[in-house]
């Protein structure tokens, strides 16, 4: 069994994800109120139906809302709550490409009914399905 070296960041297990999400759930969901209120005009007052329009709409503000700050910091509130943050397996920050990559892939993750999530739970490293296919990793940030 490897040494673990002081500096070698820890990875988080299932349920301190799952809380940092349960976190970000929050704040997304306010967001996703306020933009579909400024979208509101646009369909004369009317409550807005699901339409194809409508639903790309709140997927690029999801999009928007984890990928800056994915890749400004590797952080979310959530995250930073939970003192997580995400990176390429290498270590390093992510690129909106990356971001990109990680969102599509953990949209279908959570698509699949949280399988590609619960995956974490049998994966030696602690990974999800989403962060082996996008090359980016959730690290442990301090243990304050």
């Amino acid at each position: 069994m490897p040494i673990k070296q002081k500096n070698t960041p820890d990875h988080p297990g299932f349920f301190r994800r799952l809380s940092a999400i349960f976190y970000d759930i929050f704040l997304l969901v306010a967001l996703l109120f306020i933009f579909t209120a400024i979208a509101l005009p646009f369909n004369d007052g009317e409550a807005i139906t699901p339409s194809p329009l409508y639903l790309g709409y709140l997927i690029s503000i999801c999009f928007l809302f984890f990928g800056w700050f994915w890749t400004h910091g590797g952080q979310t509130l959530g995250l930073r709550a939970w003192k997580l943050q995400i990176l390429t397996t290498s270590g390093q920050p992510l690129s909106w490409r990356n971001a990109f990559s990680r969102f599509i892939w953990a949209t279908l993750s959570w698509g699949l009914f949280g399988l590609g999530f619960i995956w974490i739970l049998f994966d030696k490293e602690k990974k999800s399905l989403h962060d082996r296919l996008s090359g980016t990793q959730a690290f442990i940030t301090s243990e304050d």
